[in-house]
């Protein structure tokens, strides 16, 4: 479980230099953060000369702090870029979007950049929260937890790393043998390392973890420095899968197909996109909702959405800023309580993982009710920057982000995939090869036929929504949820739903379900369904593919 997040405090040493009042010590030191931070992490790792050349560079840092080794290493490769910088570090107290503001009015020489940092800065939740700059060229993946913990849990390869930190006597599990071995397991061949600290413990671990280190001369007044370098021959290290062939097949042309297809692209992939459908959907009717979960034990689903949601808003707001907006609304979402045991279980979880207020709080009913604009039935958690989106408009949109690398082609159906000589090829239903690629990935509703794996439990669903007109039914304000959903009216009719119809093909909308979607409307705003007839509502029928325990399939099979 995700301890709760506690930011750092706002406070100044006697000089005026950034200081810990947890920790007993500055941030940097007083002659200069931005220079320290050239002089140890960027020299200390041969940095810009070592990313030269390369498509992608990634450097680890330990401690994040005030973000002034990112933006010194943001403003060099600004003078030297290589194709991709992906800077990835942990911080276990990170400050405040106002509190960012306030310390780099000290340092007016990132000002352009550190506006950038600030305007996509993340709600301070435990997750993994990725912000991109400059067209997606500068990655930042800001990892907000504990770096022993964290540090053996991510997966890359090392370029350099900055060991950052407070000081070793009064923060020293950062510096601990077991972090620096997390650390060497983490680099690739060829990896540097450096920090300020010449601390003989700093030097022994890193020793054990398989670095070469040597003594360099300090920032300012501090006479040493280390600098290291991994010892391949002492480190086991993965293999890494190199794609010198950057083709993939993408088939299904739904939000994941076409978010996978749009990220490709983005990494200079050129992607095949195939849909049997012949043609996007334009339905503007339809909208779904999109939030997070919450549960006492933080569990992996809880993580999974909530790293997934805040990065979900991060590339909608992305998508608009590149001209290409979909149509959605942070409305704000109201999950209620089923029973007293789920309202003990949603006060429990707000409690435990202590969100800030702009993600998750729990709401009385009386609360509820007044976000919601209508008397719902119980209490819950209040999310209030979740809500509904336009599945078509964002499809829409991620088709036009990806550019002319993307070849989608609509009304092409894939009967079978094979893995021939390396490379997978998807066949049409005459037996004819559509298109080969080295990667191919498998994002359609009706994923189990084309699976090469026997292993892979999938089971297909089928969901219907029903329409409610505007005339028969006073809608909330807000998106409300209790074993189903009911969203604002949106164009002239609100949506209630929806059925969830294990191995059922039915595609046409039945009475029966309408009737069922009535019944999850009255459990979420008492009497509202009374006199719909079930027979004269208008719905939509779709189908998904699900894993046992509801979450995505991610890696080769």
């Amino acid at each position: 479980m995700a301890e709760p997040l506690v930011p750092a405090r706002l406070a100044f040493a006697s000089d005026g230099t950034p200081y810990s009042q947890q920790f007993d010590d500055v941030y940097h030191s007083a002659e200069g953060g931005p220079a320290q931070a050239r002089h140890v992490f960027l020299e200390g790792n041969e940095l810009p000369a070592r990313w030269r050349g390369r498509r992608v560079f990634t450097i680890l840092e330990t401690g994040f702090g005030l973000g002034l080794n990112f933006l010194a290493t943001w403003q060099a490769w600004r003078g030297a870029p290589c194709e991709r910088l992906h800077f990835v570090s942990v911080e276990k107290h990170p400050f405040t979007q106002r509190d960012l503001e306030e310390l780099h009015a000290r340092y007016p020489e990132f000002a352009p950049l550190a506006a950038q940092l600030h305007a996509s800065w993340p709600m301070l939740v435990p997750a993994v929260h990725r912000l991109e700059f400059e067209g997606g060229r500068v990655v930042l993946t800001l990892a907000f937890a504990d770096a022993a913990k964290t540090l053996r849990e991510l997966r890359l390869r090392a370029d350099a790393v900055y060991l950052d930190g407070f000081s070793p006597q009064r923060n020293p599990e950062m510096w601990s043998p077991a972090v620096m071995k997390a650390i060497g397991r983490l680099c690739a061949v060829g990896a540097t390392a450096a920090t300020w600290s010449a601390a003989s413990s700093v030097r022994a671990a890193l020793g054990a973890a398989g670095f070469d280190v040597e003594k360099r001369p300090g920032f300012a007044r501090k006479r040493d420095m280390l600098c290291a370098r991994i010892d391949k021959r002492r480190v086991r290290m993965k293999p890494q899968r190199e794609w010198p062939d950057r083709r993939a097949i993408v088939i299904g042309a739904g939000i994941a197909g076409t978010a996978v297809s749009e990220r490709l692209c983005a990494r200079g992939w050129n992607v095949t996109l195939l849909e049997r459908q012949a043609a996007p959907p334009a339905s503007e009717r339809v909208a779904g909702v999109f939030h997070p979960v919450m549960t006492p034990d933080d569990s992996l689903f809880a993580r999974l959405t909530r790293a997934g949601f805040l990065h979900a808003l991060a590339r909608w707001r992305a998508l608009a800023a590149a001209g290409h907006p979909p149509v959605w609304d942070e409305c704000g979402v109201l999950q209620l309580a089923r029973d007293a045991r789920e309202d003990a279980a949603q006060r429990a979880a707000t409690a435990r993982v202590a969100p800030p207020a702009e993600f998750a709080r729990y709401a009385s009913r009386e609360e509820a009710t007044r976000h919601a604009g209508v008397p719902v039935a119980a209490s819950g958690i209040w999310f209030p920057t979740s809500g509904w989106m336009k599945p078509a408009s964002l499809i829409a949109a991620q088709i036009a982000a990806a550019g002319e690398r993307l070849e989608a082609r609509f009304g092409c159906e894939v009967a079978r995939l094979a893995f021939e000589n390396g490379t997978w090829s998807a066949y049409d239903l005459g037996g004819k090869c559509i298109t080969q690629a080295p990667v191919a990935v498998l994002a359609n509703a009706d994923a189990t036929p084309l699976s090469p794996s026997s292993t892979i439990r999938i089971r297909r669903v089928r969901g219907q929504i029903s329409f409610l007109p505007e005339e028969r039914f006073l809608a909330p304000h807000v998106v409300v949820l209790r074993g189903g959903f009911v969203l604002p009216a949106i164009h002239g009719s609100s949506i209630a739903g929806a059925s969830y119809d294990f191995d059922d093909e039915d595609p046409s909308p039945r009475a029966s379900s309408h009737a069922g979607n009535l019944e999850r409307l009255d459990r979420i705003v008492p009497g509202a369904a009374h006199g719909m007839d079930p027979s004269t509502l208008d719905g939509m029928v779709g189908f998904r593919s699900v894993s046992p325990d509801r979450l995505p399939l991610i890696g080769p099979i």
